[in-house]
């Protein structure tokens, strides 16, 4: 299995729905987790890639301001919160995942 569907395996576990880079006409139901590739991050050795680690940007979407949902995303391995905002009354809590 390919290491996006297996971290699609992993959200989905936590909560479903989970979109990936939904399009603008999507109807989103929540609470959901919405992410996409952000960026990448690589060590180098011996003049060429050592290791390399695909970063995404999860973000959760919730009515509740006390959901437990951002407590197990943060959970994961490599996960690091990075902020969060409210909008039309839900709240988002948005964590870059090394994975």
């Amino acid at each position: 299995m390919a290491p996006r569907l297996q971290l699609q395996a992993v959200l989905e576990d936590i909560v479903e729905p989970v979109y990936f880079q939904p399009p603008d006409n999507t109807k989103i139901k929540y609470p959901c987790i919405v992410y996409e590739r952000d960026s990448s991050w690589t060590i180098f050795a011996g003049n060429g890639p050592y290791a390399r680690k695909k970063r995404y940007q999860v973000t959760v979407i919730d009515r509740n301001p006390d959901s437990e949902l951002p407590d197990n995303v943060e959970a994961l391995p490599y996960c690091q919160f990075q902020r969060h905002f409210s909008a039309s009354d839900l709240h988002h809590y948005v964590y870059a995942l090394f994975f």
